[in-house]
């Protein structure tokens, strides 16, 4: 397949950052975090500590951070495959992710998930899904179950745009508007789902059109800068929490490395790459936080080293783990 450039790169997300500094820096922080956590996830798959599967979201850190601080403790969250950083921001310890991925019991789902399986009840968080558009239909019966319960909280479902082809996203979409469930759909739009460029496999390339078909309020925003995440899932949330029945918001971002640690990205060009990271969310937000006073280097530098102690620590923990017994391996799989 030759590579294919999808659309014209927009300028770096600027301007002034509209919240208190410490909750700026708090954003920072958790993109730093992820960003950490999975460069060093990305070392551990290629020393052969972690195997199977292995998705990274570098690039996408401002999505999970944006949206994920505009929710509260009760709603539920469904995520992807590619969830390391929605989990991380959702409160699961980087230990018990990278305990997770090593296969350990200490995980956060006791070493058989793995990558694409996080999984944290305590926390409302509900995976980790290894199906594309696995999640849709499972955060509309979280929303349903609310709804009939009359609690207040709501179902957060990220995917992405290749998931918008799958039948499970059309079914979801119609019976969450046509029942008015409490869900908000955030589709995280890196261009190249799997591996093909959106405008090759989809003849209606405006995923708000198609959200909208159904009813539902549906727009826009820039997955590329948590300012502007920030504020759309806030608008998202107050949305649902007002009764008005489901939003989908499309986050147009994109992902640095390639969909998987086994994909050998011929689709796209390196360059095209390159123009891509001249948006990366971490440093355009860390230069609007230095333009007005809020960071210095210095700081910054300080920050990141925190992280980077946070993620040896996770290593460490995951290190000194334990394997599974042999005589568990059936445990839970099988019920009489």
């Amino acid at each position: 397949m030759t590579a294919h450039a999808p659309e014209v790169v927009p300028p770096p997300p600027a301007g002034p950052v509209p919240y208190a500094r410490e909750f700026s820096l708090r954003l920072l922080e958790d993109m730093l975090r992820i960003r950490r956590l999975e460069e060093k996830s990305a070392e551990l798959y290629s020393a052969g500590k972690i195997r199977g599967f292995l998705h990274l979201y570098i690039g996408e850190e401002a999505v999970a951070t944006g949206a994920l601080h505009a929710l509260s403790p009760e709603d539920d969250v469904v995520a992807t495959y590619r969830e390391h950083g929605h989990a991380l921001v959702r409160g699961v310890p980087m230990g018990a992710i990278m305990a997770e991925m090593y296969g350990k019991r200490e995980g956060c789902s006791r070493g058989r998930g793995g990558s694409m399986h996080l999984f944290d009840a305590s926390r409302r968080f509900f995976g980790g899904n290894a199906i594309v558009g696995g999640g849709l239909p499972m955060a509309a019966g979280l929303a349903l179950a609310a709804k009939l319960k009359g609690e207040a909280r709501l179902a957060a479902c990220f995917f992405g745009e290749g998931a918008v082809a799958e039948g499970a996203f059309h079914e979801t979409m119609n019976l969450a508007q046509l029942w008015r469930l409490p869900v908000a759909f955030f589709c995280e739009n890196n261009l190249y789902a799997m591996g093909t460029a959106i405008g090759r496999s989809e003849s209606q390339p405006d995923l708000c059109a198609k959200a909208a078909s159904y009813g539902m309020a549906a727009f826009p925003a820039d997955g590329m800068d948590v300012v502007a995440v920030h504020e759309a899932a806030k608008r998202a949330v107050a949305h649902v929490r007002s009764g008005a029945g489901p939003v989908f918001v499309e986050f147009r971002t994109y992902r640095f490395r390639a969909h998987s640690m086994f994909d050998p990205e011929l689709y796209r060009d390196k360059a095209e790459v390159e123009r891509w990271k001249a948006r990366g969310p971490i440093h355009t937000f860390s230069a609007r936080l230095k333009a007005q006073g809020d960071l210095t280097e210095e700081a910054f530098l300080a920050l990141d080293a925190r992280v980077a102690r946070e993620v040896e620590e996770a290593v460490a923990f995951a290190e000194a783990g334990t394997w599974e017994p042999v005589e568990d391996l059936a445990k839970d799989v099988y019920t009489r």
